[in-house]
């Protein structure tokens, strides 16, 4: 959150970086796994490298966190004449929206989550990740509970009088009307990284699909083994939400190696080594390596999720969204999900 700054979006839209680093105040809201707060710390430590303060504020993992947090954050983000979020999914995040009264909001997300959440926001409805499913009595009981807060936060994040709205996201969204769009096409990484030294072989993403209840494991195992023999696949990038155990299983399988990034991909490829082939399931990263590698030689392909692949418990919703990540990715190869059931 920062204090409001004079004139119009489009007169700063290349602010002197010093000034900015004067007047931002940027904060870090870790998750509570590992893996996630290692890549944040490490991101954290660049953002302070380029001169911004960067603050830690934890607001999960314990009864009191979170209303340390909001203690410690309300009285600012109330003041604040703008405001960036990364996570409008986030429930924190919107407890600390809600009364807000900034005058400028920029949402900064380039994970596939905006797309649906550009979606949910044009037809009005509550806010919640793509690949949750209903819930029980409990849950239910919870989310009525929560209304209000969640329509605040809703409502401020939409255009209204004297409150301007942006999205800065490499994903392919329509804005709703009066939301202005910047798409971000990884300049500042394609600056201060690379470009990266290309190794013969080709890499796989792996996907926290399993572990979300999207995909079935035994078929996410026969496609990650069938990808593997066509493409001349030798290293795995993991996700960081899959399990040792899911990872030591692809291992033995297929004698890859397994690596856990202790950054961002995006940063990891570009600084390289990297394989001339980037082979992914439907995910952020064939919207995002496009941008990030452009100029480098890299080709990024993409395999899509079969239906017969997904868990029984998966959302309804699953099949079509992953589909529309697949489908709307640009300057990517497509590769058909079917081949990687035929060959396994």
């Amino acid at each position: 959150a920062v204090p409001a700054q004079p004139g119009p979006l489009a007169e700063r839209r290349h602010p002197d970086p010093r000034t900015v680093a004067d007047r931002l105040r940027i904060v870090v809201l870790p998750p509570t796994d590992p893996l996630s707060r290692g890549q944040l710390r490490r991101i954290a430590g660049i953002a302070r490298d380029e001169g911004y303060a960067v603050q830690w504020q934890e607001a999960r993992g314990g009864s009191g966190a979170p209303l340390r947090a909001l203690a410690a954050l309300g009285p600012a983000v109330r003041r604040a004449g703008r405001i960036v979020v990364g996570d409008p999914f986030s429930r924190f995040v919107q407890l600390l929206l809600a009364p807000s009264g900034a005058a400028e909001l920029v949402v900064v997300d380039d994970g596939t989550a905006t797309m649906e959440f550009v979606a949910q926001l044009g037809r009005g409805e509550r806010l919640r990740r793509w690949h949750r499913t209903g819930g029980g009595a409990l849950s239910r009981a919870r989310e009525l509970a929560y209304a209000p807060v969640s329509g605040a936060a809703r409502r401020r994040l939409r255009p209204g009088e004297g409150r301007r709205v942006e999205l800065f996201t490499s994903m392919p969204v329509t804005p709703l009307p009066g939301t202005g769009l910047r798409v971000n096409d990884f300049a500042w990484t394609r600056a201060r990284f690379g470009p990266p030294r290309l190794t013969k072989g080709t890499d796989l993403v792996g996907t926290s699909l399993v572990e979300t209840g999207v995909v079935d494991p035994a078929r996410y195992l026969e496609a990650v083994c069938a990808l593997t023999r066509e493409h001349g696949v030798t290293r795995y990038f993991a996700h960081r939400r899959e399990t040792p155990e899911k990872l030591r299983a692809l291992r033995a399988a297929t004698g890859l190696e397994i690596v856990r990034p202790d950054l961002p991909l995006e940063l990891i490829a570009r600084r390289g080594p990297v394989g001339r082939t980037i082979v992914s399931f439907p995910s952020t990263v064939v919207h995002t390596l496009p941008y990030a590698l452009t100029g480098t030689g890299v080709t990024v392909a993409v395999c899509g999720i079969d239906p017969a692949w997904l868990a029984p418990g998966a959302s309804p919703r699953a099949g079509g969204f992953l589909a529309g990540v697949t489908d709307t990715a640009r300057d990517v190869r497509r590769l058909p999900a079917r081949s990687a059931t035929a060959a396994g």
